[in-house]
């Protein structure tokens, strides 16, 4: 591509291969199929996406979140799922319209002095991920099988085992190991709530908004890190790249029809995520928070105050499969995100198993001092600054989506409407501005 033909179609740089090529066209879809099967062709990506929306920071917030506040962050949940699908239908939307991720849009469109810096924060924001995981997956395991926290931090890195296991057998085994296991978190919460009978009415009132949670900082700071737990910076990344697994074509009638059906695939998939976030803070507040348990936010703490609280033994163990289900999940995708960040901005492409051992390392040191000096403890201080930590990195990620996605010269015929831009500007600055707020708490604090 010459020139001239790079800058009329608004891009600096011409488009280089495509993150994850072992993969990327590898699902056919048939144009001639009817609706249902279209449909069914483009079912996986937003349970990937989703997973990142309930992973092991997700419970430490919203744990906590439960415990000291019974329902009323619920409303944050809710907000933020909206969030999600507003932002996620964007990335669907940038992939199908310029066949680029978020990452080589970054890389295309801005000069190197703004694209390595958002490549670091990307990085910082995957790294933050990987922290909550490890930990939450090592607690999983200790809880289940009493390995020591130590153990469970090393063992977590040996993961990458059954992700390449799983890429090598084909992109539609790794979506459906993804959803067996979501399956079973859902079960397993599903027969939680039914233990912890919990006020329903209580419940719908948390889902109305109230100026408490701007006002209060410790509020706050919880509800950004729910926030940071539910619209992951590196989701983002993730979606943009793992819905060219599709080969949908390339007419605009063709786009158009791939972008209906991956955007319902998403919303879908985060609905669910929803239900599962949600649970978790009405267990907590059903759990903890009614019987003055306010300070509950450890993991291993929750697990153990579980069967005298519901009266149930199966009670603790349901909890530890669905966080280990987490743990595991969650790995899968953050791999992935590494590996779509790390090819598109760099534009290099490393085996997975290292990327991962590498991202793995950056996010098992930090743990493995935590629970030595600490012990198993001080873990969900952890957990609840890495989903901050997510918070405050959104905004690099979500202003270049937002611009990327409004640009005629960029998009073409499928630029974002005006009302969608409109919204997804709105979203971006709710964040920056609930972010300034909490640093300014934590400075005067």
């Amino acid at each position: 591509m010459k020139g001239s033909e790079i800058a009329e179609t608004g891009w600096r740089r011409q488009r280089g291969e495509p993150s994850m090529l072992d993969v990327f066209r590898s699902i056919t879809v048939n144009p001639g199929a009817t609706p249902w099967r279209r449909f069914l062709a483009f079912v996986g990506p937003g349970y990937l996406v989703a997973v990142g929306y309930m992973d092991p920071g997700n419970w430490a917030t919203s744990l906590a979140g439960g415990a000291q506040f019974g329902y009323a962050l619920l409303v944050v949940a809710l907000v933020s799922n909206i969030m999600a699908i507003i932002l996620q239908a964007l990335c669907a939307r940038l992939a199908i319209a310029t066949g680029r991720d978020l990452a080589q849009a970054c890389r295309d469109a801005f000069p190197k002095a703004v694209a390595w810096p958002l490549w670091a924060f990307a990085e910082l924001a995957i790294c933050a991920t990987d922290l909550a995981e490890v930990i939450g997956t090592a607690i999983a395991l200790n809880l289940l099988f009493g390995m020591p926290m130590e153990i469970g931090v090393l063992v977590t890195a040996l993961d990458v085992i059954v992700i390449l296991w799983l890429q090598n057998m084909g992109f539609r085994w790794v979506e459906a190991f993804i959803i067996t296991l979501l399956g079973v978190i859902a079960l397993c919460f599903g027969i939680q709530i039914a233990l912890a009978d919990p006020n329903w009415g209580e419940v719908i009132r948390g889902f109305a908004p109230t100026t408490e949670i701007v006002r209060n900082p410790q509020m706050l700071y919880l509800a950004l890190g729910i926030i940071g737990a539910t619209v992951m910076p590196h989701n983002l990344y993730l979606h943009s790249g793992i819905v060219q697994t599709r080969a949908y074509g390339s007419t605009i009638p063709e786009k158009r029809d791939a972008l209906k059906w991956a955007t319902l695939d998403s919303t879908i998939a985060l609905m669910f995520a929803l239900i599962v976030n949600a649970s978790i803070l009405v267990l907590a507040a059903a759990s903890f928070h009614k019987t003055g348990q306010t300070e509950v936010a450890e993991l291993g703490r929750a697990h153990e105050l579980l069967a005298p609280l519901l009266g149930a033994s199966i009670a603790p163990t349901l909890f530890a499969i669905a966080l280990l289900c987490c743990g595991l999940n969650s790995t899968v995708t953050a791999t992935m995100a590494g590996q779509i960040v790390m090819e598109g901005f760099l534009d290099i492409k490393l085996p997975s198993w290292l990327r991962r051992l590498a991202t793995r390392l950056v996010a098992i040191v930090p743990a493995l001092l935590v629970t030595w000096i600490y012990g198993a403890g001080e873990t969900a201080k952890l957990l609840i600054l890495s989903q901050v930590v997510l918070g405050l990195q959104l905004p690099f990620a979500i202003v270049p989506l937002v611009m990327f996605t409004a640009s005629r010269t960029k998009m073409g015929e499928l630029v974002a409407p005006r009302w969608l831009t409109v919204t997804a500007a709105v979203v971006a600055a709710i964040i920056i501005v609930l972010n300034i707020k909490l640093l300014v708490d934590l400075a005067v604090g």
